[in-house]
């Protein structure tokens, strides 16, 4: 029987390749206008496309790269409590939650870059994964 936890992860999985699609639609026009000259010394140091590149089009780079990040955690979260048969009810709330609020996360540093309101979306949705994995923690470890 599938867990319907393993709906949310699904969909967060496709949101990574929407923004790995949005970044190179918008990052490689951009590196084909800086010209050939400029792009042979790019890459010879960290941080370079970062100077090369308007900060708008990086955006979108930066977000990807957070996507590979924390929810990491969020799939081993999700994924024990599908193994666990917990993949229902408050559990599949809190990962739809979260979701929900990465997305939001990634169209602000996509689109606008508030940092402020990125940070309160990043800040929820750990809440939201904390509770998860707490809550995975206490059926694993039998305590709950």
């Amino acid at each position: 029987m599938q867990s319907e936890i393993l709906a949310p992860v699904t969909a967060l999985l496709a949101w990574s390749m929407v923004m790995w699609v949005w970044m190179y639609a918008t990052r490689l026009p951009a590196m084909l206008a800086l010209g050939k000259e400029h792009m042979a010394r790019l890459g010879q140091k960290p941080g370079d496309l970062d100077t090369a590149l308007p900060a708008s089009i990086q955006w979108k780079a930066h977000n990807y790269n957070h996507l590979m990040e924390q929810p990491t955690l969020f799939y081993a979260a999700a994924l024990t409590l599908a193994l666990l048969g917990a993949g229902s009810g408050l559990n599949l709330l809190l990962a739809w939650g979260y979701v929900g609020l990465r997305i939001a996360h990634s169209l602000v540093q996509a689109l606008v870059n508030i940092v402020p309101l990125r940070f309160a979306l990043f800040a929820s949705a750990s809440l939201l994964l904390m509770a998860m994995i707490v809550r995975a923690a206490l059926l694993v470890f039998h305590l709950g």
